[in-house]
């Protein structure tokens, strides 16, 4: 027989599907651009691990100091906007192509494709 110390009563999980976007399930303001942020930041971290640059040179090669290459290799784009994240990227070797379409729903959407 089981003592009190031994039984665990669990609560049931709630669990809601997700949207695809951490930041609107978040509730944070601007959660397409957050989200486009994130995977911006995401491909600079990448490229840098790949070139194994150090954040001194990471700094150099994207002109800003190597504190806010700490940040951004944490995944922290903290106040550089979408445009100097792009910024970062081609002054890595990277073509960042915008393609605007017509939307099929009323409100449009932001989208990466990293390729």
């Amino acid at each position: 027989m089981a003592t009190k110390a031994q039984k665990k009563t669990t609560a049931p999980v709630k669990i809601t599907e997700s949207s695809g976007n951490v930041f609107a399930g978040l509730g944070l303001p601007n959660p397409e651009q957050e989200l486009m942020k994130a995977r911006l930041t995401l491909a600079i971290y990448r490229i840098v691990q790949e070139r194994a640059l150090t954040q001194a040179q990471a700094a150099a090669v994207l002109g800003i100091r190597q504190p806010h290459v700490s940040l951004l290799m944490r995944n922290r784009a903290g106040s550089f906007s979408v445009g100097r994240l792009m910024e970062f990227l081609t002054a890595l070797g990277q073509d960042v192509p915008i393609n605007i379409r017509t939307a099929q729903t009323e409100h449009g959407e932001m989208s990466v494709l990293i390729g």
